[in-house]
């Protein structure tokens, strides 16, 4: 089973392999089980993102608050949100990932201005979860099958009908209420552009030698603001998250690379090649070494 690695910029942002380019459109049916550690590492996008869950279930974080997405459930997560999803009990999910870039509303001015700027840029709408038993939950979850249906039969022009379904979605969004136009401002020094800051900061130094002193200068902040602000908005401490960042790494370099699991361990940080294994048993149930050799069950593929 091919493993899937979401690729980081050095700010966290996500680098988005779109299906075409100049086309700012993805479209993806995949397992959660194909990610390393069954989740996906905290990032951010420009792209507006849509989750829809085919078959069992998902926790997923948005700017520190966790939901727990069931089957046929719908989450859509306004651009540039810190987000991530990850397994829930360690049990596989299908689920369908739409990414959908503002540019493809068109390039009329006003109906951007009127009907999509004030949405992206509003701080209070950060996502919005359509439960699978209430109707505006299966209204959304049946425009995102077909969505997925297209994609899959992929007929010429399919791209086209997929967008004037996005399009429909959202306008049904606004017509609903669930989308709020309203004056909006940006904070520049809120909590979370720091926690944006400091994660970027692990991301281009996770292999280095960092202290918790590195990580909270690098947001400006003192040590227990630093780990107030992770505790807030991803659950863990700052060196928490700075290992799970490093064995997330260290899984990629195990599965796709030659090198060492030495060399592995030093490269993602670790200095101590007993501490790295520890952690990695602790975190995934398996040494690094049967990680490799899949003589023990993939940690993406333990459903105990």
């Amino acid at each position: 089973m091919e493993t899937i690695a979401i690729e980081l910029m050095p700010d966290f942002s996500e680098i988005v392999h779109y299906e075409h380019t100049g086309i700012p459109l993805y479209i993806r049916t995949a397992d959660l089980a194909v990610y390393p550690g069954m989740s996906a590492p905290c990032h951010w996008h420009d792209d507006i993102e849509w989750i829809y869950i085919i078959s069992g279930k998902m926790h997923y974080y948005i700017n520190g608050k966790r939901i727990l997405l069931n089957e046929k459930d719908s989450l859509m997560v306004n651009a540039r949100q810190m987000h991530y999803g990850y397994s829930y009990k360690e049990q596989n999910c299908q689920f369908l990932c739409v990414l959908f870039h503002p540019s493809l509303f068109g390039s009329n001015k006003t109906l951007l201005q009127k009907y999509v700027t004030p949405v992206i840029e509003n701080t209070d709408c950060e996502y919005l979860h359509f439960y699978s038993k209430q109707t505006r939950g299966q209204k959304t979850a049946a425009y995102l099958e077909q969505v997925r249906r297209l994609k899959t039969e992929a007929a010429h022009a399919y791209e086209m009908q997929a967008i004037a379904v996005m399009l429909q979605l959202w306008s049904n969004l606004l017509q609903w209420g669930e989308l709020t136009i309203r004056d909006y401002k940006i904070n520049r020094n809120s909590d979370l552009e720091i926690q944006k800051n400091m994660v970027s900061f692990i991301y281009q130094h996770y292999a280095e030698k960092i202290s918790l002193n590195e990580i909270a200068a690098s947001g400006n902040v003192s040590r227990s603001k630093c780990c107030l602000i992770f505790k807030h908005y991803l659950q863990q401490s700052p060196l928490d998250f700075l290992n799970t960042f490093r064995l997330k790494t260290s899984c990629s370099l195990l599965r796709n690379t030659d090198k060492s699991i030495t060399e592995i361990a030093f490269s993602c940080g670790f200095n101590h090649l007993s501490y790295f294994s520890k952690l990695f048993i602790k975190n995934f149930g398996c040494t690094p070494r049967e990680y490799r050799n899949n003589s023990f069950p993939h940690p993406a593929e333990r459903n105990d």
